[in-house]
């Protein structure tokens, strides 16, 4: 069977030496998706996917892939545990989830509310992903009070909660929320808090940033507050971490950045490079903040002197002397 990685949830990865394509990755990492899979998400091959697996493996972020299993001789083993929705495939979960929210509209809503706050508390399986699907956040919380609440249960509410109460707390929970499948579904919740949202990506680079403002899993909503974090982020991070963004995305993420600039740290990185991307170019040559320096080095690279067009284009900036 294909591996499906996934992260090790005791193994702080903030502590690790990620950089920010390792930890795009690991953020997406919940134990669903295959090897393949991941490979077109970060639009790789699958002989690349590979690589970077085995170097979270090594950083101690990953666990490592299992031994296949030799095939059992003994007739009728017993059944393994119920499997959460962390082990299921996208179409299975969604099964279990309508079954847990039939359950609750069934047999459970009706209840008064401190009477199912009480029970939150306590519940089993199936009551107590039942109870998940509940749109009062006191129950929500009682929920998170439950000592057999685990990720399953976290992945539910962050995806089919729509309180700011409820899910500010399960954001408080940092054990849920350093889980990828939680922050995942997290992402396609429309009432997704904005203080929330603030508090769980502002510490991450400014690469995962952009990746959240431009991807088509998350409502438009919540995109809107990624490009908001990203432009209250790019000012107060390293030159480093600012040249990175710009570069690993060929300069696409300037569009969400118009109105700002870049200081003279950054400008250097910027201009220690040689250039063979033309969208790159195009890019920066569009961004009306590119420093004149940047400009200057970018006119002498020897795919602007062979192409006339991105020759006028960088002619045409502003800040070209």
């Amino acid at each position: 069977m294909t591996w499906k990685p996934s992260p090790r949830m005791e193994v702080d990865p903030f502590a690790l030496p990620l950089d920010a394509r390792q930890g795009y990755l690991l953020s997406r990492l919940d134990g669903t998706l295959d090897v393949p899979t991941l490979a077109v998400l970060m639009n790789l091959d699958e002989e690349q996917m590979a690589v970077m697996l085995a170097e979270l493996v090594a950083l101690g972020a990953v666990a490592p892939e299992a031994p296949a299993a030799a095939p059992a001789t003994p007739p009728g083993p017993e059944p393994g545990p119920e499997p959460t929705g962390a082990e299921e495939d996208a179409p299975t979960a969604s099964a279990r989830a309508a079954t847990h929210r039939a359950f609750f509209e069934q047999h459970l809503h009706k209840r008064p509310v401190d009477e199912r706050v009480a029970q939150a508390r306590m519940a089993v399986e199936p009551d107590l992903s039942a109870f998940c699907f509940d749109p009062a956040a006191e129950v929500i919380r009682a929920v998170l009070e439950n000592p057999r609440v685990g990720g399953a249960q976290a992945r539910l509410i962050a995806a089919h909660h729509r309180t700011a109460a409820g899910l500010e707390a399960l954001g408080a929970r940092t054990a849920f929320t350093n889980d990828g499948g939680v922050r995942r579904v997290l992402l396609q919740n429309p009432l997704l808090p904005p203080s929330l949202y603030r508090r769980l990506w502002s510490p991450r680079r400014l690469l995962e940033q952009y990746l959240v403002a431009t991807t088509r899993d998350a409502p438009e909503q919540i995109r809107a507050m990624a490009r908001d974090l990203l432009r209250a982020s790019f000012n107060q991070r390293t030159g480093e971490e600012r040249a990175e963004i710009i570069l690993t995305t060929e300069g696409r993420c300037l569009a969400s950045l118009v109105g700002l600039t870049i200081d003279g740290h950054t400008t250097a990185i910027l201009c220690r490079r040689t250039y063979v991307s033309t969208l790159l170019i195009q890019n920066l040559a569009r961004w009306s903040a590119a420093p004149p320096q940047l400009i200057a080095h970018l006119r002498r690279q020897d795919v602007v002197k062979r192409n006339a067009a991105l020759r006028q284009l960088l002619e045409r900036h502003p800040n070209a002397s």
